[in-house]
């Protein structure tokens, strides 16, 4: 199998199994590939051997979302296996998995629950990445949440807390844009103001993805990281005030529910690589005006 080391600072998008023909005929431009760790834990058959071929042609990151890091509880030694099975195999360019925890005693909660960001909770997170890279051998990227209440408890800042993990366990970050325009909506911040105050010299992937609005029982606006519609306008903003700090870096389209076909979600990945080619055009100007 061809080995792909890092990802490249190009457009990427979350793999579905329709979209294979599509991809090995004409993928441009998308440059890299995701897939959810969980769909490739089996022993074979169709869903394996597709990916094989895919792996041959382009890196592929791996995207924990059963973990559960940040889970009270130790984690799950037969997942971990069965994980470092995936990426044993597989050598994928980059492993990721969410600031989050989905486990309750034996019982696996579908979704990716928030965490108070306390002493405690760094030191608990902190022990799981450690177990994590351990195990795979491999360093990890953590991805921001989405959040939608915020815990009285918390003595840290978001960004914060995640800076602090990255220094203590040498994990890497994923940086989903929706997720801090979400959580910005929902809890009242200013996104910029996260970005602005986000480690981005640790990030090694930007996440993107649609999000679903409502409004709380208050009439206040309510957003839903749904990953079924595309982009909104304002993160494609909010991205490229990423890009213009933290430089060019592989960028994820995710699109999980009511997939479209792939020329749509192609259409999403060539959005992604104009902002990545604006910003390529910007820098040297930039450079040559400092000179």
């Amino acid at each position: 199998m061809t080995q792909h080391s890092t990802l490249p600072a190009a457009p990427g998008i979350g793999y579905k199994p329709q979209h294979y023909s599509a991809i090995m005929d004409d993928a441009r431009p998308v440059r890299w590939l995701e897939i959810h760790a969980e769909n490739y834990m089996g022993g074979g058959g169709r869903p394996l051997a597709q990916l094989r071929h895919l792996a041959e042609r382009f890196p592929v990151s791996v995207h924990g979302v059963g973990l559960s890091i940040g889970g009270e509880t130790p984690l799950d030694p037969d997942h971990l296996a069965r994980l470092k099975h995936l990426c044993d195999w597989l050598n994928p360019a980059s492993f990721s998995e969410h600031l989050a925890w989905s486990t309750h005693d034996s019982a696996f909660l579908n979704d990716l629950l928030p965490l108070p960001y306390t002493d405690k909770t760094l030191t608990r997170v902190g022990d799981h990445i450690d177990q994590v890279q351990n195990c795979l051998g491999r360093q990890m990227l953590l991805e921001n949440p989405s959040s939608y209440l915020a815990f009285a408890t918390s003595t840290w800042a978001e960004p914060d807390f995640l800076r602090e993990l990255a220094r203590r366990t040498g994990c890497g970050l994923l940086l989903d844009v929706n997720n801090v325009f979400v959580s910005a909506t929902n809890l009242g911040f200013d996104p910029r103001g996260y970005v602005d105050a986000f480690p981005l010299d640790a990030v090694g992937e930007i996440h993107l993805g649609g999000h679903d609005t409502d409004t709380d029982d208050h009439g206040a606006p309510l957003l839903i990281d749904a990953h079924g519609t595309a982009v909104a306008d304002p993160v494609w903003t909010l991205l490229d005030h990423v890009l213009a700090k933290s430089g060019p870096r592989p960028v994820l389209v995710e699109w999980d529910n009511d997939v479209p076909d792939w020329p749509v979600l192609a259409d999403e990945a060539r959005r992604a690589e104009k902002a990545l080619a604006a910003l390529r055009m910007q820098r040297p100007a930039r450079s040559a005006a400092v000179a």
